[in-house]
């Protein structure tokens, strides 16, 4: 079946050193407050947008006792997710395009950080929408070869059964796309079966890539990316960049 290789082999590569392992921890940490709040409830069995922010959690190797805090201090504390949810969208050099989501409980130093990081790539900050068209909106479920000890065609099988729409092998990795709205039930589908994911997340995925040769183009796209993923605002990058 047809993938999307470039993505899912970047997707399930993991960030090793210990500042960018506390800098997702602080992210998901957030999204585990929001989680609760919106969800309504700090039990994971009542809540499959917790379980899913979870199972996230869980496959950046965050520890049992940390996701338990995170979801207990938001339980225990209203003010604590006071977050609300941001997109923005615009281009990079040549064209590409890139979408910003985000938690923020301040909405004019967020716009202020995201417009810097396009402006300071030669980019700019569009209008809602302007982007998001060349993307769709899946559920991108990863397993990594090294973990997994399983028949290919079974895992195939296994996948499509819990409701996934496509399945893909790549070098290291296999792929599992979903409707966003089928994601919960394949993804608790295939933990039930013991499957280890190196990642599971509601993603967009680009429907083409663009290619920059021109090295000032990729210097300052790569700058715009680094700035965001820096700020604690922003959750989730999207871009058509083939790297």
């Amino acid at each position: 079946m047809s993938g999307h290789s470039k993505f899912a082999n970047i997707k399930h590569k993991k960030e090793k050193n210990d500042a960018a392992k506390g800098k997702i921890f602080t992210k998901i940490g957030k999204e585990l407050a929001v989680a609760v709040k919106e969800g309504g409830s700090a039990d994971p069995a009542n809540n499959s947008r917790l379980r899913d922010v979870i199972a996230k959690a869980k496959s950046n190797n965050m520890p049992n006792d940390t996701i338990e805090r995170n979801i207990k201090k938001a339980a225990g504390d209203s003010s604590s997710a006071n977050y609300e949810h941001i997109t923005y969208e615009g281009y990079g050099p040549s064209g590409t395009a890139i979408i910003v989501e985000t938690l923020t409980d301040n909405k004019n130093r967020t716009a202020s950080n995201v417009k810097s990081a396009f402006t300071k790539g030669s980019g700019n900050v569009g209008t809602p929408g302007c982007v998001s068209f060349m993307f769709d909106k899946k559920g991108q479920i990863i397993v990594d070869k090294e973990e997994f000890e399983g028949d290919a065609d079974d895992l195939m099988m296994q996948a499509l059964d819990a409701g996934a729409e496509d399945f893909s092998e790549e070098d290291d990795s296999f792929e599992i796309l979903t409707a966003p709205e089928d994601f919960s039930s394949v993804r608790e589908a295939l933990e039930a079966a013991g499957i280890k994911m190196a990642s599971a997340v509601v993603t967009m995925i680009p429907q083409t890539y663009v290619e920059l040769s021109d090295p000032k183009d990729i210097q300052n796209i790569q700058k715009t990316l680094d700035l965001l993923d820096d700020d604690d605002d922003v959750q989730d990058v999207y871009h058509n960049w083939d790297e």
